[in-house]
C-alpha cells in the first residue's frame, strides 16, 4: 500500500500517491488487435456492430497505403506491417492481432504476413482475412465459392489461384473492377446483394464468399442468405468471427447469418 501524502504548501491542497485498486480493464475476456488499412471506411464500423459482448476489445492502428489498389501497393504495405502492430497499447498483452487486408495477404503472403505480426506481438494468434475465410470456407463446409470482388483483373487472377491452391474450387467469380479503395467502399449494399444473388444462383456454388474489407456485408447478411438458401461471407465477417474464436469467445450471435450461429 502506498502512503498518501498531503502538502499544504503554495495556497492548495496537493494530495499524491492517493490508493486505488486495479482490475483487468476494458479488454477482460479478450483483446484484439487490428491494422486497419489507411484507405478503409469499413472494417472498424462492422467491426463495431459485431462485437458488442461484454469485457471484449479491439484496438486498430492504421497502415499507410495507397487508395489505389494494384500488387505493386499492395506489396509495398509489407515494410510496415511490423511498426502498426508494435504500436497497438504496448507493453499491453493480446489475445490476437489481425491485419485487415485481404488481397496483400494473398499478393504478399499469408506466411510472410504472420511472421510480421507474431515479430511485433509473439503472445498474439494472428491472422488475416483470407485465413480467416478459409477458416469459415471449412466451418460452413463450403468447397464451392462463388467469389465476388471489388479488384481489377490481375489482382483478381492472383486471388482465384489462390484460394484454388488451398484446395477450393472457384467455378464462378464476379468483379465490379473498381480499383479506387475509396470508391469501393461507396459501393451500395443493394448492388452487393445483387451480385452475391446472381454469382450464388449457380448450382455449381456451395457458398459465396465477398472479398475486400471496404465491402459492406454485417447489415445484409443474414436477409441474403435467407434469400439465397446458401452462406454467404466477407473479408469483414469472418475476420471478426476467426479473431472473435481465435481469443476463445464462442458466443453465438444472432443476425449475422450462419457463420456466427455455428455451436463450437
Amino acid at each position: 500500500m502506498r502512503n498518501m501524502n498531503i502538502d499544504q504548501n503554495g495556497g492548495f491542497i496537493n494530495i499524491s500517491n492517493i490508493p486505488f485498486d486495479l482490475d483487468d480493464g476494458i479488454g477482460a475476456r479478450a483483446r484484439i488487435g487490428l491494422i486497419v488499412l489507411a484507405s478503409d471506411h469499413t472494417i472498424e464500423h462492422e467491426f463495431r456492430e459485431i462485437v458488442t459482448m461484454t469485457d471484449v476489445a479491439f484496438y486498430e492502428s492504421r497502415i499507410p497505403n495507397s487508395p489505389k489498389i494494384t500488387p505493386e501497393t499492395l506489396r509495398s504495405m509489407g515494410r510496415d506491417i511490423y511498426d502498426c502492430a508494435a504500436v497497438i497499447l504496448p507493453g499491453v498483452e493480446f489475445d490476437v492481432i489481425a491485419y485487415g487486408c485481404t488481397s496483400a495477404s494473398i499478393v504478399l503472403g499469408e506466411e510472410q504476413v504472420f511472421e510480421k505480426l507474431q515479430a511485433a506481438r509473439p503472445e498474439a494468434i494472428p491472422t488475416t482475412p483470407i485465413t480467416a475465410a478459409f477458416a469459415a470456407f471449412d466451418a460452413l463446409n463450403i468447397k464451392r465459392l462463388g467469389v465476388l470482388t471489388p479488384y481489377r483483373n490481375d489482382i483478381n487472377v492472383i486471388m482465384k489461384n489462390y484460394i484454388e491452391k488451398k484446395g477450393f474450387q472457384v467455378p464462378v467469380f464476379g468483379s465490379f473492377n473498381e480499383e479506387n479503395d475509396n470508391r469501393a467502399a461507396r459501393i451500395t449494399t443493394d448492388s452487393i446483394r445483387r451480385a452475391v444473388l446472381k454469382l450464388g444462383a449457380y448450382d455449381e456454388v456451395d457458398g459465396v464468399f465477398i472479398s475486400c474489407t471496404s465491402l459492406r456485408l454485417a447489415n445484409i447478411v443474414q436477409a441474403i442468405e435467407e434469400e439465397l438458401g446458401k452462406p454467404v461471407t466477407s473479408s469483414n465477417h469472418a475476420i471478426i468471427w476467426h479473431s472473435l474464436r481465435l481469443a476463445g469467445i464462442k458466443d453465438q450471435i444472432n443476425d449475422y447469418g450462419a457463420l456466427y450461429r455455428l455451436a463450437l
